[in-house]
């Protein structure tokens, strides 16, 4: 039996070695997305009123499992060292953008893309600078570096004539300044098409193009009009990608599943995740109407310590979770400095079940503080849809991983970052 099943590695292996390769890579990277996270999305968009869980796309497209750690023994990655694993295929240290643990630059695979003439993009719902996307574009000793990389850019090419990234959408705008001689002036002088608003996603209609549509991160879905707005930029990107033969690879991240993670902020992390689905779907959908396209999906690293079950009882209430209708921090932003009389219907224009008068009055104790007043309202609605958290950090369990297209049985099994950064590496050719 073992014969058989390493003649079966074997062939595998050798298959996968003389397929076709993908023409082009749409590699997802959901920032903070630990199991936890795909496991209660299932359960949150389910239709609680059947008893069967319908699958979602981290479901369908699930091939494996991938490890986060950094170069160092902390064990426990940031979002620069993990992204810089995914994107060179070489560890590093915590804070790390494209350079190795002595600071030596390493080139990601947008760049050897871009050397063998594929067009490049980046999609993100934080500052397109920000650690992730960063790691696919630029060098830099510290994340925090944030206009040295946004500078990169624009001025690393391989070529004089053309950019390094065609296709650059997120936010950051105020890294990208658009006053005279500043560096998004410069940028659409040069032929960059530009917009700032995500109603006008029409307006680009060719590469290279930019949209910046926040000075910094996007606001929250769950504080969002345009909750879908991740899904909203892949497809965007899709049409001006997909639009002339030229192969390209695409890294989009959904970048503020992390951010609600920190905040240990259940809500606000199920709304991003389900734009986070949305837009692997648009990407699935394009890729079996081509087939000639690879998807990935995984994570950097998980973020809060997420648990389904808490306070030693056996459920978790997803239905709870779905009467949240804002982020702690904008429901914090409305308590702060309120009379504590006013708590109860204040909370009634966000949240869709009662707090008990235990509970208003530990609220009311901490009224004029705002990190505390957040932290505890986090406890108490966490506490109503049995929701744990271990950490305001990371945490180093393994994360999801799954594909579909050409090359995906590539990414079958469990994985380290830095083998599905390979994997991918070979197949950009």
């Amino acid at each position: 039996m073992l014969k058989n099943m390493a003649f079966g590695v074997a062939l595998m292996a050798a298959s996968a070695q003389a397929a076709e390769p993908p023409k082009n890579v749409i590699f997802f990277i959901g920032d903070g997305m630990g199991p936890a996270y795909t496991t209660a999305y299932r359960y949150y968009q389910a239709d609680s009123k059947v008893s069967l869980v319908s699958e979602t796309v981290f479901d369908r497209l699930l091939t494996g499992s991938a490890s986060t750690f950094p170069h160092d023994d902390t064990v426990v990655t940031d979002s620069a060292a993990g992204a810089t694993a995914l994107a060179t295929g070489t560890k590093s240290y915590n804070g790390a953008v494209g350079v190795d643990a002595h600071k030596q630059p390493l080139d990601s695979m947008l760049v050897q893309a871009k050397a063998r003439g594929w067009n490049t993009g980046v999609i993100a719902t934080t500052h397109v600078n920000h650690a992730t996307p960063a790691s696919f574009v630029a060098h830099s000793d510290s994340r925090r570096n944030y206009q040295e990389i946004a500078d990169q850019f624009y001025s690393r090419r391989l070529r004089e004539n053309q950019p390094l990234v065609d296709l650059i959408l997120g936010g950051g705008q105020r890294y990208f300044p658009m006053e005279p001689d500043q560096l998004g002036d410069r940028m659409v002088n040069w032929g960059y098409q530009y917009t700032d608003k995500l109603s006008q996603l029409d307006s680009l209609t060719r590469l290279p193009a930019l949209g910046l549509f926040a000075p910094k991160q996007l606001p929250y879905a769950v504080d969002s009009d345009q909750p879908k707005r991740l899904g909203a930029m892949v497809a965007a990107g899709l049409r001006l990608l997909g639009q002339s033969d030229t192969s390209f690879f695409l890294m989009v991240e959904g970048s503020l599943i992390d951010w609600c993670g920190h905040d240990n902020d259940i809500a606000c992390a199920m709304k991003e995740m389900d734009d986070f689905a949305g837009a692997i779907e648009v990407a699935e959908a394009f890729a079996k109407e081509r087939g000639d396209t690879l998807v990935v999906f995984t994570a950097d690293h998980s973020t809060g310590g997420l648990t389904l079950g808490a306070g030693g009882e056996y459920r978790w209430e997803s239905a709870q979770v779905k009467q949240i209708k804002a982020s702690l921090r904008t429901i914090t932003e409305a308590l702060l400095n309120q009379a504590p009389e006013q708590f109860a219907q204040i909370l009634a224009s966000y949240v869709g079940f009662e707090l008990t008068q235990e509970e208003l009055t530990e609220l009311a104790s901490v009224s004029k503080e705002e990190e505390a007043l957040r932290w505890k309202l986090a406890d108490i609605l966490s506490a109503h849809s049995f929701t744990g958290w271990t950490t305001s950090g990371h945490t180093a369990v393994d994360v999801p991983l799954g594909a579909m297209g050409p090359g995906a049985e590539q990414f079958m099994g469990h994985l380290d970052n830095t083998d599905i950064a390979k994997a991918l590496k070979q197949m950009i050719r």
